[in-house]
Order: structure tokens, then C-alpha cells, then sequence
């Protein structure tokens, strides 16, 4: 039930998905496969966090969830903005590498700056824990579990927008447009996560 659950889950458009994909438009497949690593690296840190418990308690006070909330969304919003600004930039293939470090290095922190993925994990996985045995172990083989499906749904949605983006092959204008588009996913998914509201 629960790998059923999970992969449902997964496999339904969500923030990562949108976040994958504005990634591997802007700047192709390799950042797309980094942005995916580092939501995913993100994700065991809630994972790990609620384990210990440490993501109850940021639920459960309104002031940190706010902080974490606001932090989050500044951090996507300036992503956004930012590659709006480039979108005219041309990325030399000695600057890839670079670029997937960041990539990969911007989706840790936009996921572990996530307190909606925080709630996630504390509203879904206890649902499959046994309380009978130990939950914290249970809680961490779970919450591993559910990052592994959530990564591998990111990378499918990331080789189908590299080969969309390989369609617009050497069109500037294309890419550029692409580029500013997913600026403005970036910009959205920040206001998103401004308005979310902390479970009761």
C-alpha cells in the first residue's frame, strides 16, 4: 500500500516536477539531472528531520514555519529572477560543469527550505508506520523509499524537457523564451510557497 501510495505521489505534477523541468529548460539536461540529485539530497533532510523530530517541532511553531516559509520562497524568487536575467546568456560548454554544481547545489536548498515537504512527510509516512516496532527506523526506510520515487519521476520529467529543449535546437529566440519561461515558473512556485499556510 504504501509503494502504491508513493508512487502515486511521485508521478503527480507537483513543485519538484515544475522545478526540474524550469531547470533542465534553462540550462539542459545536466542541470536538470543536478537540480533532481539535490531535491532529492534536500528531501532526506526532512526525512532525517522528522525522524528525530526536529520537523514536528517547526510545524508546530508558527514563527518558524514562517521563517522557513519566507526564506524558501526569497531563495525561489531570486532563482527566478535571475534566470530571467541570463535568459540572454550564452552558456559556453566549459561552464556546464559549473552549472550543474549550482544546480544541484540550489536544489538542496530549495528543498530543504521547504516546509510544505516537511508537512508532507509528517502527514503521509505515519500513516504506514507500525508503532509497534521502532519508528524511527521505519520513518527513515520510508521517507528514503519515497525520495527514491520522487527522484526518478524528476529525471523522466527532465529527459522529456532536454529533448524538447534539443528541438529548439540552435533558435536563439527559442531558448531564450524558454529560459524566461522557466524564470517565471521559478518566480511562481515561490509565490506558492509564500502563500502556503501551516497545517493545524
Amino acid at each position: 500500500m504504501f509503494l502504491a501510495a508513493a508512487l502515486l505521489v511521485a508521478i503527480t505534477p507537483g513543485p519538484g516536477i515544475f522545478y526540474v523541468g524550469a531547470r533542465t529548460l534553462a540550462g539542459g539536461r545536466r542541470e536538470g539531472l543536478a537540480s533532481s540529485v539535490g531535491l532529492g539530497l534536500g528531501g532526506l533532510v526532512h526525512v532525517a528531520a522528522g525522524a528525530v523530530g526536529v520537523s514536528a517541532l517547526v510545524m508546530a511553531s508558527a514563527e518558524a514555519f514562517a521563517v522557513l516559509k519566507l526564506v524558501g520562497a526569497i531563495y525561489l524568487v531570486w532563482l527566478g529572477i535571475k534566470a530571467w536575467r541570463d535568459a540572454r546568456a550564452l552558456t559556453p560548454v566549459d561552464a556546464q560543469t559549473m552549472g550543474a554544481m549550482r544546480a544541484f547545489r540550489d536544489g538542496v536548498v530549495v528543498e530543504a527550505l521547504n516546509p510544505k515537504t516537511a508537512a508532507f512527510f509528517l502527514a503521509f509516512i505515519p500513516q504506514f508506520v507500525d508503532a509497534s516496532r521502532p519508528v524511527a527506523a521505519q520513518f527513515i526506510v520510508l521517507g528514503i523509499v519515497s525520495v527514491a520515487l520522487n527522484t526518478i519521476a524528476d529525471i523522466v520529467v527532465v529527459c522529456w524537457a532536454a529533448m524538447a529543449r534539443q528541438r529548439l535546437g540552435h533558435r536563439a529566440m527559442a531558448i531564450v523564451r524558454a529560459r524566461q519561461a522557466s524564470g517565471v515558473v521559478l518566480c511562481g512556485l515561490g509565490a506558492s510557497l509564500l502563500a502556503a499556510r501551516r497545517a493545524a
